[in-house]
């Protein structure tokens, strides 16, 4: 069966997180600071989808608060554009406004480094945004599933 991955995209630095093979769930896959080798980029996003039997991508949209687009989303979407040229697989950009801040809270209380803190709020985002993608998913099922 085949899992769904999620990225929250930092300017180098990407959260990762997948859900679990019935896509039910979604859990931490760590971090990955893009190389400035692309074929390094590229070689670590083939693996991954390969090995962990990616069918479908998403990627956090970074919207401002009024829903318009900036700089960063232009940035995310070129990198997914990047994404499914590598990888062959479908990307889907999700709106991830407040995810930061989310994980920031849930993080409350946490001990570590900076370095760690922003690692595990990194993965924490990117938990969020694909826990929300495969709410809407499961909606969207059970909608159609009433229409029939």
């Amino acid at each position: 069966m085949a899992r769904i991955l999620a990225i929250d995209y930092g300017d180098r630095h990407l959260g990762l997180a997948l859900s679990d093979p019935l896509k039910i769930t979604a859990q931490p896959y760590g971090s990955y600071t893009l190389k400035d080798n692309e074929d390094e980029n590229k070689a670590f996003f083939r693996k991954l989808v390969e090995e962990k039997k990616v069918e479908e991508i998403v990627l956090g949209l970074p919207l401002r608060m009024n829903g318009s687009e900036g700089t960063r989303a232009n940035l995310s979407r070129d990198f997914a554009r990047w994404l499914e040229e590598v990888t062959g697989k479908k990307v889907v950009l999700w709106d991830e406004r407040l995810t930061t801040k989310e994980a920031n809270q849930k993080m409350k209380g946490f001990k570590g480094s900076f370095k760690e803190k922003k690692d595990r709020e990194d993965q924490l985002a990117a938990v969020i945004i694909l826990e929300a993608y495969l709410e809407k998913k499961r909606q969207n099922v059970q909608s159609d599933s009433k229409n029939n």
